[in-house]
């Protein structure tokens, strides 16, 4: 649950920053962000396509640009949880923490999602703050991939997590069966559509 001095706190967030940034600037922002995804889905060095996928890949499709789905949450550290290994499409099973908990309001009405980090991830140069957003909604299968969506954070450095759903992104099971990925917990089934973010992939 989410007390009331919680939720009083995210909405006057929610309104400082919505005011922060001008619907044109975050435009280009996500635009730049799509860009970035095509070029590096289109380069055969770094692109999980197959070789046929590939051969015939012009560019992702996307929902439409929605600032409404730039969340300002109220981040939560949540101390002391196990090490787990999170289920995979594969029999492969990585070992994640859950870092924290993300508590923010969509339509009025209050949602959770867990932030988990990857243990040997965390090891590695350059993602020693890296963060781990795995979800499902309610356009699984209608719209985007059904197997539901990820998103890449960086630890915050005070109890304020921006999570853009813009930038959502589908794991890359969704393009190439070679690969194994995480099945997000059912904690982080969102029980709203979020219509933002890289869409459903049909061209196998």
């Amino acid at each position: 649950m989410i007390c009331r001095i919680a939720l009083s706190f995210i909405l006057s967030l929610t309104y400082s920053l919505s005011i922060a940034q001008t619907q044109a600037s975050y435009v280009k922002e996500i635009l730049e962000y799509q860009e970035h995804l095509n070029i590096e889905f289109a380069d055969s060095a770094q692109s999980p396509l197959t070789k046929e996928g590939l051969s015939i890949f012009k560019e992702l499709d996307f929902f439409p640009i929605d600032q409404n789905f730039k969340i300002v949450a109220k981040f939560i550290r949540t101390e002391g949880e196990k090490p787990f290994e999170m289920p995979t499409t594969t029999s492969r099973k990585p070992i994640y923490v859950k870092y924290g908990e993300a508590h923010f309001l969509f339509d009025g009405e209050p949602h959770k999602l867990s932030i988990y980090q990857n243990l040997a991830l965390s090891k590695r140069p350059g993602f020693e703050d890296y963060l781990f957003l795995p979800f499902n909604d309610h356009t699984n299968g209608f719209g985007s991939y059904g197997g539901g969506r990820f998103m890449d954070l960086r630890i915050p450095e005070g109890e304020i997590l921006i999570i853009d759903f813009n930038k959502a992104y589908n794991p890359y099971c969704a393009y190439n069966h070679k690969y194994s990925c995480p099945i997000p917990p059912e904690e982080n089934s969102l029980n709203f559509p979020v219509k933002a973010g890289v869409m459903n992939y049909d061209h196998h």
